[in-house]
């Protein structure tokens, strides 16, 4: 009895064990990917797009989309850009929170030791599309290992009104900064001035003084790692921004967000701003409401160049977003798949297409795509990626260059400086900021 029992249960056994194995063929005979466990989520944190029309088709389409491709449960949550680097601060020392956090900039650099490594997956889709850009490498790679998936650079141009330059005399937007200060001065006295903020900001605050700084010859730091950065140029530069706001400038600018330039070039209140497409973008997704002064659509009237050149040359500094997996993660493979799904050229291109330019792809294929003559208008933001200049010249753009850039002192020394600090005494307090990060 005991041994007629024992071979039925492993009759019973056996016969679990191949009808097992047989759905498991069946499932890689349909040639899509297993499930990473029917109940597991991927909790990915990203910023609110400043193109409202790539959340709707992320949350409506791609992610259900990614869900049932996958056999994973996908939870997109939006934040102010602003507010990822705390949460993601908050998760490390909880040791729990987001998998995949969408990281700005050199963050990457600043929590290497506390991501995932996913170096397979840039490498491929860099193999598969003309290469990654080298700022974004220098960004999201540390030479050893990826930090961060590159996922896209927002281009910062300057947004400005074609019929009131027209006003004074200017058909083309002025290619050097004493042009743009006398442009300035004209337009703020005609009730229209330049809106540029000076305040703790991710990305219109650094993405001007940057690129200002290294255009007078600035420099945070010299290739030895010293800091340079209380200078002649840099006093010069200081100085020079001093007249400038006084003459030019929206002198509320200095405590505007991301999101208070939008804003004031939309209801007319600036003739001229440094920010992504945005703004030109919802004129194109609302042009009934947003119209000139003369009642004409505003989208017409609008243009972008790059900032000016100076003494030392002309540069942008462009926001650089990746994705990096968190080590606390327990769905690190899930959270892969992910990547690899939503990098696939035909599911990244839905992105790519829904933000018609604001954002420009991290590797070579995409700068050549047809979109780019679609308007040109946005022709001038293809060129974003391979132009742009990493954080911490002329060091690396490592950990400290993004401690300084998270801490605003090159942003903090102009805004001083324009509230009243002689640009010496700017210059110096800069410099002993610098060295208690470069120590």
């Amino acid at each position: 009895m005991a041994k007629t029992k024992r071979r039925s249960v492993l009759k019973l056994a056996g016969g679990a064990a191949a009808a097992s194995m047989g759905g498991m063929a069946a499932i890689l005979a349909t040639g899509r990917m297993p499930a990473f466990a029917q109940q597991r989520t991927v909790h990915w944190l990203k910023w609110v797009d400043f193109v409202p029309a790539t959340d709707a088709l992320l949350k409506k389409e791609m992610m259900p989309e990614a869900e049932k491709a996958l056999g994973i449960k996908i939870n997109l949550e939006t934040v102010n850009g602003n507010d990822l680097q705390p949460r993601i601060t908050a998760g490390i020392q909880s040791g729990s929170g987001a998998d995949l956090i969408m990281s700005f900039n050199s963050y990457t650099h600043l929590y290497a030791n506390s991501v995932v490594d996913v170096s397979e997956i840039a490498e491929e889709v860099g193999k598969r599309e003309g290469g990654i850009f080298p700022y974004a490498k220098a960004i999201c790679s540390n030479g050893k290992i990826y930090m961060g998936m590159p996922w896209a650079v927002i281009g910062g141009m300057i947004a400005w009104r074609k019929s009131w330059f027209e006003e004074i005399g200017l058909t083309k937007f002025p290619d050097t900064w004493d042009g743009y200060r006398e442009a300035a001065k004209k337009l703020k006295a005609k009730g229209r001035p330049f809106g540029q903020t000076l305040g703790h900001t991710f990305g219109d605050a650094p993405g001007f003084s940057y690129p200002y700084l290294w255009s007078w010859g600035g420099k945070e730091i010299d290739a030895n790692g010293k800091v340079v950065i209380n200078s002649k140029e840099t006093v010069e530069s200081i100085k020079f921004m001093q007249g400038l706001w006084k003459d030019g400038m929206d002198e509320g600018g200095l405590a505007w967000d991301d999101t208070n330039n939008n804003r004031a070039f939309l209801s007319q209140t600036i003739s001229a701003t440094l920010n992504g497409a945005s703004i030109y973008i919802e004129t194109l997704r609302k042009p009934d409401q947003y119209k000139t002064e003369k009642g004409l659509p505003m989208n017409k009237d609008i243009l972008h160049a790059p900032l000016p050149k100076g003494p030392a040359g002309q540069f942008g500094f462009h926001l650089l977003q990746s994705n990096m997996l968190m080590k606390y993660s327990k769905n690190q493979d899930a959270s892969k798949a992910f990547l690899k799904w939503i990098h696939t050229e035909a599911n990244y291109r839905k992105f790519f297409e829904s933000q018609k330019g604001f954002a420009t792809p991290c590797t070579a294929k995409w700068e050549s795509d047809k979109l780019w003559d679609v308007d040109p208008v946005m022709t001038p933001y293809k060129v974003a990626a391979r132009l742009g200049q990493a954080i911490g010249n002329a060091g690396p753009p490592d950990a400290k260059a993004q401690e300084v850039l998270s801490k605003y002192i090159v942003t903090d020394m102009y805004a001083k400086a324009v509230q009243g600090m002689p640009a010496e005494d700017a210059a110096k307090w800069a410099d002993a900021e610098l060295k208690k990060v470069y120590v």
